[in-house]
């Protein structure tokens, strides 16, 4: 009875024995890059709420075992990783380096030790271990492309940096419809200078962008952009990165520009500020706010509680032992698949929303927030979900209709010049007065704006018709923009020119007509063809070649002839032994040949030894191909009629005296000239 009891007890506590000393104890392994030590923060501060919540773990204490690891140095990250698995690691964490994640993986694969990632994953797929929090590629393609065709674009430009990119932008590309969609592409310059590419693109009259690059990068694109005039009112960017929120946008809150992004991170949310506080209690060395949490940082957090709450439904399901592992060795922890299961068919509600698996093992039921930066700043205006696609909370025609009711029952005073068709002076023998007075294409148009928003104006005209332009000495504007940047004059309505210096003062709204700087003359004359004209097929130089080789070939030809003992003939067959032979190839001889070679009409003698066979096919050949070129070239240019250009380039235009032109005062067709000209005579001098 005694020894059955005894075997009874020593059953009873064999599992808990193999458990070790540390049995309470469940750690978890955290891999991090350099530049990426707030995630580390992260991780430590989620393992405490999880400790701090006794209704997850009551009975266990989860530790936090973290690792600095190389950024691309696989072999001694997988030291890193065997190192961890003999501490006896339940889950291994990171890290963010998508060159040793993979190995990572491999590691985590052979041992059956869950491995949870939060990474942008190209090739996100299905894995034995692996558990990755991120969004999969295709749900952030799909919420972009419903965000385009929520806005209605018909055209748009795409900005990439990598290849990455067009893995998230695949269903815009898709979009494309030569009688629909124009979808231009371009991508980022690999230095730090795009503004000759962001150039390009304003000069394109593109107003639709979507800008997908890193978030190291993005502050840089805007300001360039902004440099040179793509962040004007009239233009719209859809921004990809999901870290948008975190960025400073004041310097681009006030001019206008339609500047739309998506975030997973709501700042609003109680969970998110109440991991904020624990990270900032953790952490001395960073300083976190809600407003510039990154996502992989909440998703190093979400993870955690996550991954804790599946051990939850483990340690309740079966039996758990945590103990030591050893790469060189084939032992696995056999808990580590039912663990990976637990998670994936486990639901929180963390900082990036709800944490939820698809039956292929990625996140699902994904919730963006769509954000636009106004005058307050960044703005949530809907979301958008796999099932309902895009849901604004404020529609377009609302705000529409809010800026109408701002402008209504307003009086502004527009400035106007005389210049047909955009403004003139009515002819009338009536007497007129006030807008009564003005007709044309700015007049109309500012009429139906006003019809249409409900405000009244006065038409200001400018006395002297200048525009605008600065003074670089003293920095003072003068004409329309004067009066604008002054307040005396609330807009302006005329044919003014869109320049960087006036964009830099004032606001522009979207050109209605773009023509650029031409000149109008009358059609050159066809010029009469000259006395040498058939010499225009070659080149000087060509025809001095070939009178050359005609020379040597003949002379050359006269030498073998006179050399060889085939070219001496009997001139009077009857004579068996004649006192002296005959050679049919003198100098005038061979001459003739050779010209009646050139011209193709042949010659009454001919070459009888081989040297001079073989010279005369030559230059046979090589006749067989000038004349071809020559009829081939001759043809060609009997057909082209010969125009005369006077004025290729603005140089010719300012040498020349037959043709008057000018341009208006203090305009941007006289900016052009008077900087253009002082660009040619810097040039001539510095030379």
């Amino acid at each position: 009875m005694t020894s059955t009891l005894l075997l009874l007890v020593l059953f009873t506590l064999a599992p808990l024995s193999l458990q070790g000393p540390d049995r309470n104890v469940i750690r978890v392994g955290g891999l991090y890059v350099p530049n990426y030590e707030e995630l580390m923060v992260a991780f430590r501060a989620a393992v405490d709420h999880v400790n701090a919540d006794k209704s997850v773990l009551p009975k266990h204490q989860m530790m936090a075992v973290t690792e600095k690891v190389s950024l691309k140095d696989s072999l001694s990250t997988c030291a890193k990783v065997c190192e961890l698995m003999q501490t006896g690691v339940s889950g291994v964490f990171g890290p963010q380096s998508e060159d040793t994640a993979e190995h990572v993986q491999s590691v985590c694969d052979t041992m059956e030790v869950p491995h949870v990632e939060m990474r942008w994953d190209l090739a996100q797929r299905r894995g034995a271990c692996a558990v990755n929090l991120f969004p999969h590629p295709s749900v952030l393609a799909s919420a972009i492309r419903d965000l385009v065709e929520t806005w209605e674009w018909k055209s748009f430009t795409i900005i990439y940096e990598t290849d990455d990119g067009l893995i998230r932008l695949n269903e815009l590309l898709k979009l494309y419809d030569p009688k629909g969609h124009t979808v231009t592409v371009r991508q980022l310059e690999p230095g730090d200078n795009n503004r000759p590419l962001l150039k390009r693109i304003k000069n394109s009259n593109e107003i639709n962008i979507v800008l997908d690059c890193t978030i190291e990068k993005l502050p840089e694109i805007l300001m360039q952009a902004q440099q040179v005039g793509l962040m004007a009112g009239y233009y719209s960017y859809i921004i990809t990165n999901l870290d948008m929120h975190t960025l400073d946008l004041e310097p681009y809150q006030y001019g206008g520009t339609n500047i739309t992004g998506i975030r997973v991170v709501d700042p609003s949310d109680p969970d998110v500020r109440t991991a904020v506080q624990e990270m900032n209690d953790l952490s001395r060395n960073f300083s976190f706010a809600p407003e510039t949490l990154r996502m992989e940082t909440a998703l190093m957090y979400d993870s955690v509680r996550l991954f804790a709450k599946a051990l939850h439904w483990l340690v309740h399901s079966q039996r758990v032992s945590f103990r030591p592992l050893n790469c060189e060795t084939v032992e696995n922890w056999e808990h580590g698949f039912s663990l990976v299961n637990f998670m994936k068919s486990t639901e929180i509600k963390g900082t990036t929303g709800v944490t939820r698996f698809d039956n292929e093992g990625f996140r699902s039921h994904l919730v963006l927030d769509i954000v636009e930066l106004n005058y307050d700043g960044l703005v949530s205006i809907g979301s958008w979900n796999s099932t309902d696609g895009v849901n604004l909370t404020r529609v377009h025609k609302a705000a529409i209709q809010e800026g109408s009711e701002s402008l209504q029952n307003k009086t502004f005073v527009v400035m106007t010049a005389l210049s047909d068709p955009y403004g003139m002076l009515k002819e009338t023998s009536l007497k007129l007065n006030g807008n009564d007075r003005f007709e044309g294409f700015g007049t109309e148009l500012i009429q139906e704006i006003s019809m249409m928003l409900g405000f009244n104006y006065t038409f200001k005209l400018q006395d002297d018709g200048v525009y605008g332009s600065i003074n670089k000495q003293t920095g003072q504007w003068n004409g329309m923009l004067r009066e604008i940047i002054d307040g005396r004059a609330d807009l302006a309505i005329t044919d003014l020119t869109i320049t960087y210096d006036r964009e830099s003062a004032v606001d522009f709204t979207m050109p209605f007509m773009n023509l650029g700087i031409s000149i109008l003359y009358r059609k050159p004359t066809k010029q009469p063809p000259s006395l040498f004209s058939f010499m225009s097929p070659f080149s000087n130089e060509v025809w001095v070649y070939m009178f050359s080789a005609y020379i040597g070939v003949s002379v050359l030809l006269f030498a073998l002839a006179r050399c060889s003992p085939y070219e001496w003939t009997n001139p009077y067959p009857c004579i068996e032994e004649p006192d002296h032979l005959e050679n049919l190839f003198s100098l005038k001889n061979s001459l003739w040949f050779t010209i009646g070679s050139l011209m193709q009409q042949g010659s009454d003698i001919a070459p009888t030894a081989v040297s001079t066979r073989m010279v005369a096919g030559i230059w046979w050949f090589f006749t067989l191909i000038m004349v071809s070129s020559y009829t081939a070239n001759l043809a060609a240019f009997l057909t082209i009629e010969s125009m005369s250009s006077p004025i290729k380039s603005v140089e010719d235009l300012a040498n020349q005296n037959v043709i008057k032109y000018g341009a208006k005062r203090d305009g941007s067709t006289a900016s052009f000239f008077r900087v253009n000209f002082l660009y040619e005579i810097n040039l001539k001098n510095k030379k």
